[in-house]
């Protein structure tokens, strides 16, 4: 799986760390990012849903 995150159309509306708190953060701006070590989602069964749950649909996931 691979997660990719549009940082010119996130909000910080922080949907996705509430989501999916395991593969989500909120950088120092408030804007998405990935927990270091989580790029590929870790297993969380959540991801797919914090990328739904993005009002701007910043979120990709993917399968390699």
């Amino acid at each position: 799986m691979r997660i990719t995150i549009d940082t010119d159309i996130c909000i910080g509306a922080g949907q996705c760390a509430l989501t999916a708190p395991g593969v989500f953060t909120q950088d120092d701006d408030g804007f998405s990012a990935l927990l270091p070590g989580r790029e590929d989602g870790a297993g969380d069964p959540l991801v797919r849903e914090a990328a739904r749950a993005c009002p701007v649909q910043a979120i990709t996931v993917t399968e390699d």
